[in-house]
């Protein structure tokens, strides 16, 4: 009886794929599972692979639905769909659709013969990939820092969507690289295949075209373009933390591009777990693929990073030149990168060689330079006097509000003068994790926004070890 009933469901598949184009049938009808038919409450059971699905099929489907299976089943059908919620545990759930209202005699729609809309999926037109062409794997200089993050984006662009990296979750504090990466994938994937179409946005731009086409009232023609890309990238992802509605959106694309087998690369200057607007559903989406941490560049990195861009742009640079603007810059590939092209105007306008004494000039006109290297103990030994508390006190587990706040404060203030990773950091302060140190310069950064007193507290213990220096 019951292989009857999958006849019945068989029959309703091929009424609604004569009545919708074959994109939209291919995406949203195919992958449903018939489960199972119930004759004493007339009830039809369907799987569906995500929460999306469902609420999509309800929202634009919801009569089709209806007419077809009141015509191979019975007039008051009703209908029941089962979501997959966690595939691996599967766990499942089960939410009924709303009671059909006089639907045996409702007439399907046929839209083929129509002008299209965002449910036709109109043929895509010739897409600007927004790239930067300059920013290459070729240009993209590997070091310990970014050797797995610029590893796994070349497999990713040799093989988009297909890979477990999807989606690829890039972090890292500005100026370490991350849209130079993100970058150089576009660049290679669409050299590999000229065919996809891929796109690289901010974040803010995002934002932009989303609350436009609001306004414009085009917000299906945004949605329709956006899934109809091949690869992704969205840069800066923390700027969504106040638009509430923006994010909401970006998640019926990217679950969208995900159940096609999409490419999808975000990055942002913290982990998915700090980014406070991120609900429960998405950071388990962004945490099923690759989530990697680009830290800055150490001193011999940045001068390997300086020799490569003198060979591009011809300069000859001595090398203890190169070491001394390595170490001033912070660990910044952009403050790096702004030197030099100082340098090089300066050398040009004022025809003069670049030598120490003209790059000492203009480090202290582009880089904040202490005297003193500051080390994690001088930071660590001016928090522990102001807030007078030792450094076993800072180093332990205690959730006390004066040891989470000084403790919170010398990973801030290493972070800002120290060119270490926030893995070493952690390390060094009690033996936490880089997520643990982002974390608390992230907290640090939003009370300096909105307490002023707060900042004249941090200028003073700044000034202690400055001073020192």
């Amino acid at each position: 009886m019951q292989q009857n009933h999958k006849a019945q469901w068989d029959n309703c598949l091929k009424l609604i794929k004569q009545n919708v184009p074959e994109q939209i049938y291919g995406t949203w009808f195919a992958p449903i599972v018939f489960e199972k038919y119930d004759e004493s409450t007339a009830t039809v059971l369907l799987q569906v692979p995500s929460h999306f699905v469902y609420e999509y099929l309800e929202q634009h489907f919801y009569k089709l639905l209806g007419w077809a299976l009141a015509q191979s089943f019975h007039a008051n059908v009703t209908l029941t769909y089962r979501v997959v919620v966690d595939r691996a545990h599967k766990i499942k759930q089960e939410f009924e659709s709303e009671k059909f209202v006089d639907i045996e005699n409702a007439q399907p729609t046929n839209r083929v013969n129509k002008a299209p809309t965002i449910l036709d999926g109109a043929t895509p037109q010739p897409l600007n990939t927004q790239l930067d062409l300059h920013k290459t794997f070729e240009t993209f200089v590997e070091g310990d820092s970014n050797k797995l993050p610029r590893t796994v984006g070349l497999s990713i662009a040799e093989h988009p969507g297909k890979s477990t990296f999807n989606p690829f979750f890039i972090y890292g504090p500005s100026g370490c690289g991350k849209t130079h990466l993100v970058n150089a994938i576009g660049v290679q994937c669409k050299k590999l295949y000229p065919q996809k179409r891929v796109l690289y946005v901010s974040a803010h731009l995002f934002q932009v075209q989303f609350v436009d086409a609001k306004l414009q009232n085009t917000i299906n023609d945004f949605i329709n373009f956006y899934q109809s890309i091949d690869v992704l990238i969205v840069d800066d992802v923390q700027e969504w933390a106040t638009s509430e509605k923006t994010v909401a959106t970006f998640f019926y694309i990217f679950d969208h591009l995900f159940r096609l087998g999409k490419q999808i690369i975000l990055a942002s200057d913290r982990p998915p777990v700090d980014l406070d607007w991120l609900k429960d559903r998405m950071l388990t989406r962004f945490s099923c693929g690759l989530i990697a941490e680009l830290e800055k560049p150490n001193p011999q990195l940045c001068v390997d990073i300086l020799q490569a861009k003198c060979r591009r742009d011809g300069l000859k640079i001595a090398p203890e030149v190169l070491r001394y603007i390595a170490s001033a810059a912070n660990g910044s590939v952009r403050d790096l990168e702004g030197v030099l092209n100082s340098l090089m105007a300066y050398s040009i306008v004022y025809n003069s060689d670049v030598d120490l004494a003209l790059a000492e000039r203009v480090i202290k006109r582009a880089v904040k330079v202490d005297n003193h290297p500051l080390t994690i103990d001088d930071i660590l030994e001016a928090v522990c006097h102001h807030f007078n508390v030792s450094q076993q006190n800072l180093f332990s587990k205690s959730r006390k509000r004066d040891f989470v706040l000084a403790r919170q404060i010398t990973m801030y203030l290493a972070q800002k003068f120290t060119k270490m990773p926030t893995s070493r950091i952690g390390q060094l302060i009690g033996g936490r994790d880089h997520s643990t140190v982002i974390h608390s310069c992230s907290a640090i950064e939003k009370r300096l926004k909105v307490d002023r007193s707060f900042v004249d507290e941090m200028a003073s213990i700044e000034n202690t070890f400055k001073l020192k220096g």
